[in-house]
């Protein structure tokens, strides 16, 4: 008893470490498979866009490498068997196939149509290559059967190895054609469009109508196209549905903050997401063994990226290096200032010595000696010191002229040598960004140009109060007044949008910007996209001599606010002062030549509006709210997820232990790992640091931690072979029935909990029960097929034939046939309206379903053992 309870516990934890790397096996699969390229969609307006799509087609990579995966462990005790057997036939591989059958198909599509909470029901998307699977696996099987015990009973030939291994391509192209549709329709070369109905792609004569995608090719081609046209679609519905979400999150959880809220957003969207089967086989194995829940973590991770990004400097900053520049690049003075000054500076480095930078002026439409002095020189920065000016002399003139700037350049930064001394430098030295600098000069001797920055702004929903920059060009003199106001567009006012606006800017005298303020509405809308204008009025001169109120024709009330100046009374907004003058514009009498240049002189000083005088308002959806609802809904890379990059990374997770909770409700709170969690981390970490040595999936594409991974797992499969038998035969099973009870059982429990989240996860039950029928034929294609080849071909060549006892592996394939075609009857049946679909369903179904599956299970158990002990009649 002592001895087989020790090749019982050795044998589960050779389970815990095929579990360990074949989560490694997974992953590299998961990101060879998740490969992919660029395809060009042409629009109907003739323009062409870009967008990925998966190398490997999803059916395919189901039943190749996904399969393999998931049954590399039957396939290679099969195979090890045989080849560890003198290339004779053993009864541990075989069995072990056929038991891992039935389990998937009874116990784990059992327990995945009970877990879906009641009320509620999943279906088979993909119905084609489910069907293709299903008939295949049974198939395969029937097949198994006529080789064992009809075709040659007792001997397999090389042609039946062989054949059975061609089935295994064959499968996978009849899934490929069922989920492409191929047969249906030719290959011609036509037009097709994307119909208003997803799915449906229609060949048109002529024109296509509006919002068609228009496409040439064949129809491989466009099916491709179509799949993304749809992506595209249902894209755009999922992003109305997670601004919803963020909406419902925030009122239910008003205590969280917005972390907590954007995680568990977050983990509801990538548990949403369509996930491989490789995933869902590594997330239960993780939470199973104590390394974490992978989407919380990603979760919890994106979450801290979308509000803490991080902000990469253009500075350096390793102390040591001296960056010269000037701070900031750019300055604007009045012609009358006198002199500009500019800030130049050196932060950080090695500030114990001292360092020289020369600088000159260029022209730019600004010219040296008429507009500004030409100025040239070098600055020397002493030590401890890290700021210094540049002063450039501004020429006053009367004549009117447009806004003029001029270049200021930095050039030839050294370290400088004070006296005999010598300052030892270890870091270079050098200019930084910017290191030239834009003056710009504003002519004050013209009341000014009036206009807006720009014809059109978009402005954030969430910036609350926007303001609008209102520019004085070409000059700053006397005291202007330039009314505004708001007018309504596709935005509507009146605080539904945004706030009516209007009044007066009043630009005193040598002032060139003002600003308007505006009261933008917050409604947390997606794709918002509307626009509402703010209109400048005619400017007016508020001061002036009365001699030039005469010239500009300004009738009107005066008030006197200084030596023959003159302020203008403005109507009703001030009330109108006792002591009004009232400058006439005098006799009607002609103007002598000097009056009229002094009022040609006087209009051109008039201040006038500009370029811009109307400026569109386009308000959008919250960027911050847009941006956070986008990083939700884009599809994550579930590669990255699972993947590895480095052994560094490797080893840490090796040694981390973390909570394996799927409670969605607790997501946003950091939760501890559990004792289970503790208890199974201890367990496994010896695996979890040996398979650390395994390449990282980064390298060679997931390829080089394939092959590696595949080469352990068939390593530790020769060891549970041997610990199986030695087990059986010390408390007297036969191998048939350790087999099917023990090994089965333990190479299909991480295919369980794989399964039952993807069934409560999944919106499909594809990743559930559609991989779990592929899987079963790749076990007899590839398992069966490879090793029984193998030994067919070594006998062969030896003169002697391959000889295969039909009895009690004949029985087990027959009843595993019979009781697999009741399963695919019952689901086929619930997927009738009144169940909903192959999982859950109302309660009572759902129990009966369960129950049923589960007594299979157990039927196939105990017929199987009775034959194996001849207690019933077999082959």
């Amino acid at each position: 008893m002592a001895r087989a309870t020790v090749y019982f516990v050795g044998l589960a934890y050779m389970f815990l470490g095929v579990s360990i790397i074949a989560d490694r096996f997974m992953s590299s699969i998961e990101v060879i498979t998740s490969q992919e390229r660029e395809i060009t969609i042409k629009k109907p307006n003739g323009e062409t866009t870009t967008t990925t799509v998966r190398i490997w087609n999803e059916t395919v990579s189901n039943l190749t490498l996904m399969a393999l995966g998931s049954s590399a462990p039957e396939i290679l005790l099969s195979v090890v068997e045989v080849c560890g057997h003198g290339f004779d036939a053993g009864e541990l591989g075989p069995n072990t196939i056929v038991g891992s059958a039935a389990f998937n198909m009874f116990v784990i599509i059992g327990l995945c149509v009970s877990v879906i909470p009641d009320g509620e029901h999943r279906k088979v998307k993909h119905l084609g290559v489910f069907f293709v699977t299903a008939t295949w696996s049974l198939l395969a099987y029937i097949w198994l059967y006529l080789i064992l015990a009809v075709i040659s009973p007792g001997v397999v030939d090389v042609w039946e190895g062989l054949l059975t291994l061609f089935f295994f391509p064959l499968c996978v192209t009849f899934a490929y054609v069922a989920d492409r549709r191929l047969l249906f329709y030719k290959y011609m070369y036509k037009r097709y469009r994307v119909g208003k109905r997803k799915g449906v792609i229609i060949e048109t004569e002529g024109e296509p109508s509006k919002g068609d995608v228009e496409m040439e090719g064949t129809r491989m081609e466009l099916l491709e196209v179509m799949g993304v046209v749809e992506e595209e679609e249902e894209e755009e519905e999922l992003r109305r549905d997670m601004a919803r979400v963020l909406k419902e999150l925030k009122q239910k959880h008003p205590e969280k903050d917005t972390e907590q809220l954007l995680e568990m957003a977050n983990y509801q969207v990538l548990t949403q997401q369509q996930k491989s089967r490789a995933f869902y086989r590594c997330q239960a194995t993780r939470m199973m063994t104590g390394a974490g829940n992978v989407l919380k973590k990603h979760a919890a991770d994106q979450a801290r990226k979308a509000l803490h990004p991080e902000i990469r400097s253009e500075a350096l900053d390793d102390g040591r290096s001296s960056r010269v520049f000037f701070d900031p690049g750019s300055y604007q003075c009045l012609e009358n200032c006198g002199r500009a000054a500019l800030h130049v500076v050196r932060p950080g480095g090695d500030l114990t010595c001292s360092l020289a930078v020369d600088y000159h002026t260029e022209d730019g439409t600004a010219n040296a000696g008429s507009d500004y002095q030409h100025t040239e020189g070098t600055l020397l920065f002493l030590p401890g010191e890290t700021e210094k000016e540049i002063h450039v002399d501004i020429i006053d003139d009367d004549i009117f002229e447009e806004d003029e700037h001029f270049l200021v350049h930095l050039s030839n930064v050294r370290v400088v040598s004070e006296g005999e001394g010598h300052c030892e430098v270890t870091s270079m030295a050098g200019l930084g960004l910017p290191c030239t600098a834009t003056v710009t000069i504003f002519d004050d001797d013209h009341a000014g140009i009036f206009t807006f920055e720009e014809g059109g702004v978009t402005v954030s929903e969430s910036v609350g109060q926007m303001e609008v920059k209102v520019v004085r060009t070409s000059g700053a003199r006397g005291v202007v007044v330039v009314p505004y106001k708001t007018i309504e567009g596709t935005a509507k006012g009146g605080g539904e949008d945004f706030e009516d606006t209007h009044g007066v800017l009043e630009f005193q005298n040598d002032e060139i910007v003002q600003t308007i303020q505006i009261k933008i509405i917050d409604d947390e809308e997606y794709e918002k996209n509307k626009d509402f204008f703010l209109e400048l009025g005619e400017p007016r001169l508020l001061e002036m001599s009365e001699r030039k109120a005469v010239l500009l024709q300004e009738v009107g009330g005066f008030v006197k606010t200084g030596r023959d100046i003159y302020r203008k009374v403005q109507g009703r907004d001030n009330p109108l002062p006792s002591a009004v003058l009232n400058i006439t514009e005098g006799d009607e009498k002609a103007l002598s030549k000097k009056e009229e240049d002094e009022r040609r002189i006087a209009e051109m000083g008039r201040p006038t509006l500009g370029e811009h005088v109307k400026l569109e308002v386009i308000v959008q959806e919250s960027y911050e709210f847009k941006n956070i609802v986008d990083k939700l809904i884009k599809k994550t890379n579930l590669a990255l997820l699972l993947g590895t990059n480095s052994w560094r990374e490797q080893f840490r997770e090796a040694i981390t232990v973390s909570s394996g909770d799927d409670d969605d409700e607790e997501c946003g709170e950091e939760k501890l790992p559990s004792c289970f969690d503790y208890v199974m981390h201890f367990l496994t970490v010896f695996w979890k640091v040996l398979f650390a040595f395994v390449p990282p999936t980064d390298y060679w594409n997931g390829w080089a931690c394939f092959v590696v991974s595949i080469c352990m797992i068939g390593l530790l499969t020769a060891f549970i072979g041997d610990l199986a038998s030695h087990f059986g035969c010390t408390v007297g099973l036969k191998d048939s029935v350790t087999a099917v009870v023990f090994v089965a059982l333990g190479t299909s429990v991480p295919d369980t909990f794989a399964s039952k989240v993807a069934a409560t996860q999944d919106q499909y039950a594809d990743a559930s029960i559609g991989n779990v029928t592929g899987s079963n034929a790749v076990n007899v294609f590839l398992g069966i097929g490879v090793a029984w080849s193998i030994a067919a071909i070594y006998h062969r060549a030896h003169g002697e034939v391959f000889r295969v006892d039909p009895g009690t592996l004949a029985f087990s394939v027959t009843l595993f046939t019979i009781f697999a075609l009741v399963c695919v009857a019952v689901l086929m049946y619930r997927r009738r309206p009144e169940i909903g679909g192959e999982l859950g369903g109302p309660r009572t179904a759902k129990i009966l379903t369960t129950t049923l599956f589960f007594s299979l299970w157990l039927l196939y158990i105990i017929f199987s053992s009775l034959e194996a002990y001849c207690h019933i009649q077999g082959f």
